[in-house]
């Protein structure tokens, strides 16, 4: 599983994000997942959150291996992740992201998707991305 170079300062890599998994420094769970299609790892994401809440739920470290990228599989990734967070997480009405200000293919799709961009950054300069979860679109 890798990605280009120049994405690399975008996005923790698998092995950050599986440490943050052990030391879960945001929030009471932090649950790493990879991406598979037809028994191939195309990609990796996790899943920051608090348990039964209804809006604190956080996608980090998504990425799609450099073999796959430009082929649909991060639009197909993100809907089954979205999809996968309401069937999970039956509370869990609001799905959060941030992206890095400079990084546009991400922004473009996190936006096909229909996340919101809130005008607002994190402490690392990243700017909330928000999507309301609709049961009626999966």
């Amino acid at each position: 599983m890798s990605i280009h170079k120049d994405q690399e300062i975008f996005v923790p890599s698998v092995i950050e994000s599986l440490a943050f998994a052990y030391i879960k420094p945001w929030d009471e769970a932090f649950d790493p997942y990879i991406i598979c299609y037809e028994n191939r790892i195309v990609g990796f994401f996790y899943l920051s959150y608090t348990p039964d809440s209804t809006d604190n739920y956080w996608i980090g470290g998504f990425q799609i291996d450099k073999k796959y990228q430009g082929k649909g599989y991060g639009i197909l990734a993100l809907l089954e992740i979205l999809k996968f967070i309401s069937e999970t997480h039956t509370h869990c009405k609001v799905v959060s992201l941030t992206v890095e200000k400079n990084n546009e293919p991400a922004r473009r799709l996190y936006e096909k998707v229909g996340f919101i961009n809130q005008n607002k950054e994190n402490q690392s300069g990243e700017i909330i991305y928000k999507l309301g979860l609709e049961p009626k679109y999966y």
